[in-house]
This record gives structure tokens, C-alpha cells and sequence, in this order.
């Protein structure tokens, strides 16, 4: 909010350091036209992405629920999946395909995002274009990937431990892909967290050398992150979805030290 903040100040010119100039203020109408104007072309790409993905609902349905379906294939189960309502397995086809849509189009809905900020930013600044796009859809892709493959099956694992010839485990669609969203949601903002290191160390917020100082405390917080989102109390795998965090955690120190402002290039610079 500070950075779109300047943008409504006029920058002075400084001869001395042209690449420092942002580009013309904008006033409040053209603010919200711009964004107005963003919004519709994310829309559109997501809707496009929406109809490719509607192309292929049934293998993409298949897929999603392949590893849930597995996991009750171990427990002795059967694997099919029932709705009770006429329109829930339609509704199911719309979410899925919309879902994939948007993981089809996020790439360029991240760039039109950058694009709106991009005014309140210096000439320097909007260099960090390709590596926000390339950052956040690569977190996004390992976040679903995670919650995909091992976050989403070890619940549905967990769950069907209490099934007993009294009861039988037997899931409704909607209910399963309710909690498959909220795995995969809670799991993409996680494996944002190398994005938005990066970020702050080139805004001098945070260093490399804190975060190595302070990762013993890190780790705390993530064990107890992962001891809550586990649903049982096994520290195996406690430890399983503590792990990635971790690591990204570690890669964080080496991302936040190698974009960290170099000041000694500015030395001998003339003014």
C-alpha cells in the first residue's frame, strides 16, 4: 500500500541517476480504471483456461481424486465416491474445471497483478517482473504438487482409520474435494515463502543472516504449524509435513543472501 501510495506524488527528476524515474502519477480514476482493466483480462484468461480444462474434466476429475482413491484402496475399501444431491457432481465438473483454469492462466494473472503495481515502482524495481512471475508460479506448482501426492492422501488415510464393520468409510464427492481445496490452498501460500523472501530482502527488510540467526525458532514454529495440520499424533508424520517447510525454510537463507542489495557496487560510482 506504501509503494501505490507514491505513485500519487510526482518523483522530481534526477539527472544523475535516470533509471531511478517512475512513470507519471495517475490519479484516482485512472488507478481504478487500470485495475478494472487488469481484473477483466485475468477474468477472460481464467475463463479461457476454464473451457481448455472443461476439454479434459473427466481425466482431470480422474486425477484429482486418484491418490484419495488409492488411500482407500490400502485400507480395504471400496474407492468409489457417491453424491446424494442431482447437481453436486456438476458442480463438482464446474469447481474443477474452474480451479484448473486458474492454475492454467496464473501465470499471466500474476503478471497482470505485477502490471498494476508496476506504476509506483522505480525503473530498478520493475526488474523483478520475470523472477515475482517465475517465483510464485513455481511455488504455486510445488504447493499443489505437495498437498497433491502426500498432504491430501495421508488425511484421507487418517480418516479412513476409523472405519469398523460398524461404520464405513464412504466420502461424498463433495465433501472430499471441499477438503481437497483447503489442503491445496493452505499448501500453495506455504511454498510462497521463498517469493516473498525475496522480496523483502530487496526491500532490505529482512537479511539472510537473521534468518540463519533465528532458525532454530523457525523450525519450533514449523513442527508446531505441522503438528497442528497433522491429523494424527504419529511423529513420522509430524515430521513429513514439518520436512518441506524446512527446506524451504534453508532455501530462503540462500535466496535472501543472494537478493540482498550489493552496496559496494555503488562505491565508485560518480555523482
Amino acid at each position: 500500500m506504501a509503494a501505490l501510495a507514491h505513485a500519487y506524488a510526482p518523483e522530481p527528476h534526477d539527472d544523475r541517476d535516470p533509471d531511478r524515474g517512475r512513470q507519471p502519477a495517475l490519479s484516482i480514476l485512472e488507478h481504478l480504471e487500470e485495475l478494472r482493466t487488469r481484473l477483466v483480462r485475468s477474468c477472460i484468461a481464467i475463463a479461457l483456461g476454464a473451457v481448455v480444462a472443461f476439454l479434459f474434466i473427466d481425466r482431470i476429475v480422474a486425477f484429482v481424486f486418484a491418490p484419495m482413491r488409492a488411500a482407500l484402496a490400502r485400507g480395504g475399501h471400496g474407492t468409489t465416491l457417491i453424491y446424494t444431491t442431482p447437481g453436486e457432481a456438476f458442480g463438482l465438473y464446474v469447481n474443477i474445471a474452474l480451479i484448473a483454469g486458474a492454475a492454467l492462466a496464473s501465470p499471466f494473472v500474476l503478471f497482470q497483478a505485477w502490471r498494476f503495481i508496476a506504476p509506483a515502482l522505480y525503473a530498478n524495481e520493475k526488474r523483478f517482473a520475470i523472477p515475482f512471475v517465475l517465483l510464485s508460479s513455481a511455488g504455486v506448482a510445488a504447493g499443489w504438487m505437495f498437498s497433491h501426492y502426500i498432504v491430501f492422501p495421508y488425511m484421507i488415510a487418517f480418516f479412513d482409520t476409523f472405519s469398523s464393520p460398524e461404520l464405513e468409510f464412504r466420502p461424498r464427492v463433495a465433501d472430499a474435494f471441499d477438503l481437497y481445496v483447503k489442503m491445496l490452498a493452505g499448501m500453495v501460500v506455504v511454498f510462497q515463502m521463498p517469493t516473498v523472501v525475496f522480496f523483502l530482502a530487496k526491500m532490505r527488510m529482512v537479511t539472510a543472516r537473521f534468518l540463519a540467526r533465528n532458525i532454530k525458532y523457525a523450525i519450533l514454529i514449523i513442527f508446531i504449524a505441522a503438528a497442528v495440520l497433522t491429523p494424527s499424533s504419529d511423529p513420522w508424520n509430524q515430521t513429513v509435513f514439518a520436512a518441506p517447510m524446512i527446506v524451504l525454510y534453508v532455501l530462503s537463507i540462500g535466496i535472501a543472501w543472494l537478493a540482498a542489495p550489493r552496496r559496494t557496487a555503488d562505491l565508485g560510482r560518480p555523482t
